[in-house]
């Protein structure tokens, strides 16, 4: 029923069309599907927080819409032998608080992730790879590897730049979590600045006049969380705000005839998900066995669950065809994909035989958590995964909540299986191996979103070979047999690659990117 409603009130208001609206001021709204869950851009690894933390801060090196790395508050970097690169930094860039830009401020930011205190997906990920930044000046830096780091520029890519002087307190991180998403501290050098946070209600941005990229495309712009699909699109077509996120599947049709919208779209490269409970001994998940044994450590009950769903039908049927159905953990042609990863074909009775081989022939029970608003139709694509699951003795009850709510379940293991998003940063298949399925491993920045707690050494093996090799077609090589081993072994299940839309009122484009962000400065009038 609630789907129908959704679906229902949202065709309501696009059968009457688009409403007059005022005259497009300098003032851009735009609404969301999710919340960030904190705007201190070093705590959670996260889209809805970095597309807020990338338009407050820069990083050294920045992506363009195609992952491309362009340059950031570095002009340029080199390395200079096997184990040291050179970055060669901006000159006279201002934060918002008018402080001048130095390497200080590098070093302070390069050091802050390890710091940040509980930090559901860390971003040690990204600076795992140094084990020193050199100051030779205020405008150049070394960073000094612990082995050959061919990826080091992409990763700095992900680490917002701070003010030393601004973020400064007495813990050791600087100012906290706490604080910075109060505003207290929030100070970058990005496009917009910091004016408020209204909880479930809106972030308020301003430009920054003094931007080193130019002045940006707009005097003020406010992010207002509506996690109601069909609130969005109302929203949208009243005229309350300007651009949309993530409109949902069932009214893209209609959305595209309409005269006074536009519509833009890319691949993404955002792997939606299953990742099932490898670790505990006994899991959470209720099973009718006497000896109280995880079914999840065995690969084939996990491939047996693999085998049950149909990608096809979930692709066409709810997402709409928002989606690609993969055998991989991101889009060919990426880097390190393989060209031979094909989605699993269902065939239900032979999961079944692979179940009852694995000593559960009448099956078991098992709890699926999922958000209801944080990717595209995530609650409905469960559903449908527990249906399916359910089909071959599986009986599965989804647990759907919001993405606030879902997450911290899920980084505190309350889920057996799960199903969620990640979206690759680095537009390379280090990310998802090192971030989804390494053992992990805090120091080395490995595992942080492993909640499964999958552990390989002979996959991790391969990732820290892959991580500290330069020559870029051995380093795909190893990529690629990382990802086909840990396929093999179902370390998750991929079920598909999602296809980002977004909606804007007529007279405003966006420019579709493969990271899924939806950035106020690329928004422009036509």
């Amino acid at each position: 029923m609630t789907m129908r409603w959704k679906t229902l009130t949202a065709a309501a208001v696009l059968s009457a069309g688009l409403m007059a609206g005022p005259v497009l001021a300098q003032e851009l709204k735009i609404g969301v599907s999710t919340e960030p869950s904190a705007l201190d851009p070093h705590y959670h690894n996260l889209g809805p927080n970095n597309q807020m933390a990338f338009t407050i801060f820069d990083t050294l090196i920045l992506q363009d819409e195609t992952q491309k790395l362009t340059p950031g508050l570095a002009e340029s970097w080199k390395a200079i032998n096997d184990t040291t690169w050179e970055f060669k930094l901006r000159k006279n860039v201002k934060f918002h608080d008018g402080s001048p830009f130095t390497a200080a401020d590098v070093v302070f930011s390069m050091a802050r992730p390890a710091k940040v205190p509980n930090s559901p997906s860390p971003f040690t990920l990204f600076t795992r790879s140094f084990s020193e930044v050199k100051v030779i000046d205020d405008f150049t830096l070394q960073f000094i590897t612990k082995a050959p780091a061919p990826l080091l520029p992409t990763d700095l890519s992900r680490v917002a730049i701070m003010s030393s002087k601004a973020a400064k307190a007495d813990v050791a991180e600087g100012m906290t979590t706490e604080a910075l998403s109060k505003g207290e501290g929030l100070i970058g050098t990005g496009p917009y600045k910091f004016v408020e946070w209204t909880r479930g209600n809106r972030i308020v941005l301003a430009a920054n006049p003094n931007y080193w990229g130019g002045k940006p495309n707009w005097e003020r712009v406010i992010y207002r969380p509506m996690s109601n699909d069909a609130a969005r699109v109302a929203a949208l077509l009243s005229g309350d705000v300007d651009l949309i996120e993530n409109p949902p599947p069932a009214d893209l049709k209609k959305l595209r005839e309409n005269p006074n919208v536009k519509i833009s779209q890319a691949v993404s490269n955002r792997l939606i998900y299953i990742h099932l409970d490898s670790f505990s001994e006994p899991t959470t998940v209720g099973i009718p066995d006497a000896n109280g044994k995880n079914p999840l450590k065995d690969v084939r009950v996990r491939k047996a669950l693999s085998m049950a769903i149909n990608r096809e039908a979930i692709t066409s049927r709810i997402m709409e065809n928002l989606g690609q159905p993969t055998g991989d953990f991101l889009p060919s042609p990426m880097f390190g994909t393989r060209k031979d990863a094909k989605p699993e074909v269902a065939n239900p009775d032979a999961a079944k035989k692979l179940l009852a081989d694995a000593g559960y022939p009448n099956g078991f029970s098992i709890t699926l958590g999922t958000p209801n608003n944080r990717y595209i139709n995530d609650a409905e694509v469960a559903q449908a995964v527990a249906s399916q699951w359910t089909r071959i003795g599986v009986k599965t009850k989804v647990e759907a909540t919001t993405a606030t709510v879902f997450f911290k379940n899920r980084d505190s293991f309350a889920y057996s299986a799960y199903l969620a998003g990640w979206g690759a940063g680095t537009g390379e298949m280090s990310d998802p191996l090192r971030s989804l399925v390494a053992t992990p491993i805090r120091d080395k920045g490995f595992g942080g979103t492993n909640k499964g707690r999958y552990s390989n050494p002979q996959l991790d093996a391969i990732i820290e070979q892959a991580l500290g090799t330069v020559d870029n077609a051995k380093r795909e090589a190893l990529l690629q047999q990382g990802s086909k081993m840990a396929m093999d072994d179902q370390a998750l299940i991929p079920l598909h690659i999602e296809v980002t839309p977004w909606a804007t009122r007529k007279g405003l484009s966006y420019k579709a990117r493969a990271d899924q962000y939806t950035y106020a400065n690329g928004v422009t009038r036509d």
